[in-house]
């Protein structure tokens, strides 16, 4: 079957993928539009692991105020072309991100980004909390290193479950799946939320 450039560069402008991909993804659906998405997502899953060392210095920040002015978010996501940080789904994200933030109130994007005198006070509160439970001595690490481990689900970005649809699974998880999706490696670097008053 005879695969047109116009097939090609809708898919494109659909999936945010390579040409050749889509040719490829198109062919080997016969033509068929909604299996080669299928295919490319499909495909997709299977490459995030390997452009996961690909630079992205393209991208957007999104930003988001809360009603009433209270909250505001600007966030930093990146990407490796300019045509995916325009596509739609990246933009999306985007958004959705600059409000998981307001929701969520993560401290960094990832547990290496804690200041690490904010986890240090956070293990001597949990140790002092063990101590007061009457928990026995020997089980003190143990028990605070648990702790520990729950406080960085609950305060980095990327190990929150996704507000919006915990069903997706973690914040990471949707990153990672709209990565699968246009074929790009996708990084959010930073984030600030701003509270009145805080």
């Amino acid at each position: 079957m005879e695969i047109t450039a116009s097939q090609v560069k809708d898919l494109r402008d659909r999936t945010g993928a390579g040409m050749m991909e889509c040719k490829r993804a198109l062919q080997d659906a016969g033509g068929d539009v909604e299996k080669a998405i299928d295919l490319l997502r499909a495909r997709g899953a299977a490459k995030v692991a390997k452009r996961a060392g690909r630079e992205a210095r393209e991208g957007a920040v999104g930003s988001y105020i809360h009603p009433g002015g209270k909250v505001g978010v600007l966030v930093e996501v990146n990407c490796e072309t300019d045509f995916v940080a325009r596509n739609e789904q990246f933009q999306q994200l985007v958004k959705e991100l600059a409000m998981h933030i307001a929701a969520m109130k993560p401290v960094a994007v990832t547990a290496e980004e804690i200041p690490a005198e904010l986890v240090e006070r956070e293990r001597a509160v949990a140790l002092e909390k063990v101590k007061t439970d009457g928990k026995p001595e020997k089980m003190w690490d143990k028990i605070v290193d648990g702790m520990i481990r729950k406080y960085f689900q609950e305060s980095t970005l990327l190990e929150q479950d996704w507000v919006k649809d915990p069903e997706r699974g973690k914040v990471k998880d949707v990153v990672q799946s709209v990565a699968a999706s246009t074929g790009e490696n996708i990084v959010v670097r930073r984030f600030m939320r701003y509270a009145l008053g805080e």
